[in-house]
């Protein structure tokens, strides 16, 4: 037994826990306002400092410490929000688990006072809930604050597409390919994944969990056909997003029944995309605007032409593919949606 590393290794994960908290703090308290968890997080730091004693202090020895030379590159870059929350709840949650186990070893020989070990575990199993409602929280804030939403297709340079359509201040994307391969999928979900962190938006991935989780995507939109919505919850977790469109009152009930995040309300207008679908019409889009209590998107050719009567009929928020992917501007198209959308007093990105 080495009394004093196992004091160094209190020490080290005391100030790691409470450093990571404190960072999670900051965002409940500032980014999503709530005071309730925020307060949690100050209480849990309040706590581990209580038995952040003088002795575990002295035992610290930074210059001779081998781990201070150590890193890895994610540590060094945030690549955005949800990245920087992510990796400061796993610090906090491996620095208990490490509170945890040499808190007993501490404990049974008497070099701390019972309780460390218990106090740990108790805050580690909160934390599992309290990571799903901050990084849950933050894409849920971002998902509101969005109005255009992007949907790929298969158009040549179609990054180039999505890329000049961000520019635009399009702040949401779905990919939906249903040629390629996987491999070939994962590809473009990587490519995109870089591009959508470069420009802060979220990344939805139509249809499949699989690749979405794989390609670290913020969540998936489903059909009425695709997997049911409580199996996608299941997989995904509790904080990420999920999408599902509805083309009737019908549908809209059950949507807005279900653990869903957003609807997709369409389609408003013949698109060949929906080809097989018939077009629901405005009225649907006037049902969506009086029943709907999540964000939701009109969507099914919709354009700059035509936007001016979805506003009309209610819709603050759309999705669009031809209108983007194939416009001969992509850019000053995003700008101009973006104008008829946004609320007075929001930037229009022009």
């Amino acid at each position: 037994m080495k009394p004093q590393a196992v004091a160094r290794i209190l020490d080290a994960n005391l100030d790691r826990a409470r450093e990571g908290l404190r960072v999670l703090e900051e965002w409940f308290r500032f980014g999503l306002e709530d005071a309730s968890c925020a307060g949690e997080c100050k209480a849990m730091r309040q706590a581990l400092a209580r038995w952040h004693s003088d002795p575990l202090r002295f035992a610290r020895d930074t210059p001779a410490d081998p781990g201070t030379q150590l890193s890895h590159p994610q540590e060094v870059q945030r690549r955005d929000l949800n990245h920087l929350l992510q990796a400061n709840c796993s610090r906090v949650q491996e620095a208990l688990r490490v509170l945890e186990e040499y808190g007993k070893l501490a404990e049974a020989s008497h070099w701390v006072a019972p309780g460390l070990a218990k106090l740990a575990q108790d805050m580690r199993y909160r934390l599992y809930t309290l990571e799903s409602e901050l990084l849950g929280g933050s894409l849920r804030q971002r998902l509101a604050q969005a109005h255009l939403y992007l949907v790929t297709s298969p158009v040549p340079h179609w990054l180039d597409a999505v890329e000049k359509s961000l520019r635009g201040g399009v702040t949401l994307v779905q990919y939906r390919q249903k040629t390629l391969s996987d491999s070939e999928k994962l590809r473009d979900l990587r490519q995109l994944r870089q591009l959508c962190n470069q420009y802060q938006a979220l990344m939805i991935v139509n249809d499949r969990v699989d690749l979405a989780l794989i390609s670290q995507a913020d969540g998936v939109h489903l059909g009425q056909t695709d997997l049911p919505v409580p199996c996608v919850r299941q997989l995904l977790g509790s904080h990420k997003l999920i999408g599902l469109s509805t083309t009737n009152a019908e549908e809209l009930a059950q949507a807005l029944a279900a653990d869903v995040d957003y609807i997709g309300v369409g389609p408003v207008y013949p698109t060949p995309t929906k080809a097989e679908k018939p077009a629901a019409g405005l009225e649907y889009v006037r049902l969506a605007a009086d029943k709907a209590h999540i964000p939701w998107f009109a969507i099914g050719g919709i354009d700059t032409q035509n936007l001016w009567q979805v506003r009309e009929a209610g819709a603050t928020r759309v999705a669009v593919v031809r209108a983007l992917m194939e416009a001969p501007d992509p850019t000053q198209a995003a700008r101009l949606m973006l104008g008829e959308l946004l609320p007075p007093g929001l930037p229009t990105f022009t």
